[in-house]
């Protein structure tokens, strides 16, 4: 089953995705930057995170919230106007939100994951932004897991064909 499940995911990452974020750091970590691309998998989605400059090796929050654009605050408070985890359904409460993600896990500054979910489909995730906090998800406290300042943030904008053949 496994060997039919990376095949799948490989030929899905083979074609341009269809929701594409570029990670900007907030003012005070300025050198993070990275990518997120968001593929049609399955009944939800297939989420591809690259993200390098992350000031320490740990674990680190990682949201789709409500809006974008990210702007940036200054030295550790984050990201204006980005609003709460997206959620698809009104009053859930946290870890279920549909933009509730599993950690990011950096090594050395930078950090890689590949994640399926099922709680939303990559145009409904379009005009939001993803976040990466300070501090690791507790899974628990609500409303947003206890997981800190905004340190990253990158909108959501739909790839097309050129732009993607370009960017590889």
């Amino acid at each position: 089953m496994i060997d039919q499940t990376v095949q799948l995911m490989f030929q899905t990452m083979l074609r341009t995705p269809e929701a594409c974020a570029h990670i900007i750091g907030s003012s005070a970590i300025h050198n993070l930057i990275g990518d997120v691309y968001v593929y049609p998998f399955l009944e939800g989605s297939l989420v591809v995170a690259d993200v390098e400059g992350i000031p320490f090796s740990g674990f680190y929050g990682f949201h789709i919230h409500q809006r974008g654009p990210c702007i940036r605050g200054e030295g550790y408070t984050g990201f204006y106007d980005v609003g709460g985890h997206f959620a698809s359904v009104a009053d859930q409460p946290h870890p279920f939100h549909s933009g509730d993600l599993p950690v990011l896990m950096a090594y050395y500054g930078h950090a890689f994951m590949i994640v399926y979910t099922d709680r939303f489909k990559p145009e409904e995730i379009l005009g939001r932004a993803i976040i990466i906090h300070e501090l690791p998800d507790d899974y628990k406290t609500q409303p947003a897991g206890n997981s800190g300042n905004h340190i990253g943030c990158g909108d959501f904008y739909p790839c097309c064909e050129q732009n993607w053949t370009q960017q590889r």
